[in-house]
């Protein structure tokens, strides 16, 4: 009776839309942070000198259900921390004894003579004190890779002033003082570096490990002042910016024939500049040399209590440093922190963050990050951050004014046609991120998503 719709389409304008890209996501890293130029391709933050030799944590291997303690693993420890003797670091870990707990178990009792050194292999165990009244309270989570007792070894503790309880079940390696002293006795190296580490450890330093500015205050009278100078580090960290790149591929054909109403090239190099900062921030938070889950000091990374993120952890994380500005965290991890809020009748509040509504903790932004790993068990971290250059915090780094630049720190570069006509274009970013003071960055580790 008429024309039919799918005949009368071949004389229809067919609307479109821009190519889509599921693969987009806030990136809230990249817009948080505040971008610094960085000339010459690297950034160095100078810091004052510190005497305190850096502690971190301990690896292992397991082979047949025997766990054994990786030999140069034990510079982590604060007291071997730069000793160079392998073959006296290898007769210090086969002395390493293991031990299983169950969850209950004690593996030291307050007041019990502190002789021996132990390595947390597997399992989370809880540090247990007591509190101004007399009551046990918990003054610490420690998990995998983590220690405690080293100043056992030197002989500068003479009892326990804690009680270490195993939450869950544990495997922990011990290393007895006698054991230790044995091997001093055998090792002029060891005794030297142990003779150097008091000495260091003798230093004037602030609560933060800085060598100490010596000032008068608080006298009358005529007294003489005490001279002093700030001493700075002798290999401060340079930061060199990264790169992230990609050849574009257009042909010749594509590009001038297919361009109305939309131009082909245009809408190629939107999606793979999207593709490149998706990747940057991927970097930017997971790379073993620029990552922030891999440059956060290990002083600023503690653990949940209980495995899920409670709004204590969240607590404990923002007070590690001051004027916490942005928090970090998958959406699963978001969606968990949030049921244990329900579960407790906490309502979080929220705030506008560029025209967007996101969750705050304390008036501090939530920000959901997928580039934030979820391991196989499902546990992942949370990243707490203070920012810029006057706050001593974490800076972007970037370089502008390149050539053919597109975006600021990316640029396109034509690198002309091949035999097939095909035209290739170089789409380079450029970035790195640093953090100025240890305690700019925190992560909350071992956040448990399924409980």
């Amino acid at each position: 009776m008429s024309l039919g719709t799918q005949a009368a389409r071949n004389l229809a304008t067919t609307t479109k839309s821009v190519p889509q890209m599921q693969g987009i996501t806030p990136r809230w890293l990249l817009r948080v942070l505040p971008w610094v130029q960085a000339e010459g391709g690297a950034y160095r933050v100078n810091r004052r000198l510190t005497y305190a030799i850096g502690d971190g944590l301990v690896s292992f291997t397991s082979a047949a259900g025997r766990i054994s303690v990786v030999p140069p693993e034990l510079r982590e420890l604060a007291l071997l921390r730069s000793f160079e003797d392998d073959d006296a670091l290898a007769a210090i870990a086969e002395r390493f004894e293991q031990q299983e707990f169950e969850a209950g178990d004690l593996i030291i009792q307050k007041g019990q003579a502190a002789d021996r050194l132990v390595l947390m292999a597997h399992g989370k165990a809880s540090k247990i004190g007591l509190g101004e009244y007399g009551t046990e309270t918990v003054l610490d989570t420690l998990g995998d890779g983590e220690y405690f007792g080293e100043q056992a070894l030197t002989g500068h503790r003479d009892e326990w002033s804690f009680t270490v309880k195993a939450k869950t079940r544990c495997i922990a390696m011990t290393l007895s003082r006698q054991e230790f002293d044995r091997i001093t006795l055998r090792s002029e190296s060891l005794q030297a570096h142990l003779a150097e580490v008091a000495r260091l450890r003798g230093k004037a330093s602030n609560h933060k490990g800085e060598a100490e500015i010596e000032l008068a205050s608080g006298r009358s009278g005529e007294y003489l002042l005490p001279g002093t100078f700030v001493d700075y580090e002798l290999k401060p960290r340079e930061y060199e910016l990264s790169v992230t790149q990609t050849v574009l591929r257009i042909h010749t054909r594509v590009a001038d024939l297919y361009n109305k109403p939309m131009n082909q090239t245009e809408q190629q190099l939107r999606l793979t500049v999207e593709a490149l900062r998706e990747r940057q921030e991927y970097e930017m938070i997971n790379n073993r040399q620029i990552g922030l889950l891999h440059n956060a000091d290990l002083k600023q990374r503690i653990h949940t209590h209980s495995g899920p993120p409670t709004p204590d952890d969240m607590d404990e994380l923002i007070s590690r440093r001051r004027k916490t500005q942005f928090i970090l965290a998958h959406p699963k991890a978001i969606a968990a922190f949030g049921r244990e809020c329900n579960s407790r009748g906490i309502y979080p509040n929220t705030k506008e963050i560029d025209g967007r509504i996101v969750q705050t903790w304390r008036n501090i932004p939530l920000l959901p990050c997928d580039k934030i790993p979820v391991s196989d068990t499902g546990r992942t971290s949370i990243v707490a951050m203070r920012t810029g250059e006057k706050n001593q915090g974490v800076i972007g780094l970037h370089q502008t004014g390149l050539p053919d630049e597109y975006e600021p720190g990316l640029n396109v570069r034509f690198m002309g046609v091949d035999e097939r006509a095909i035209m290739s274009y170089l789409v380079s970013a450029y970035y790195s991120v640093a953090v100025m003071v240890p305690d700019a960055l925190g992560i909350l580790e071992s956040v448990e998503l399924g409980r």
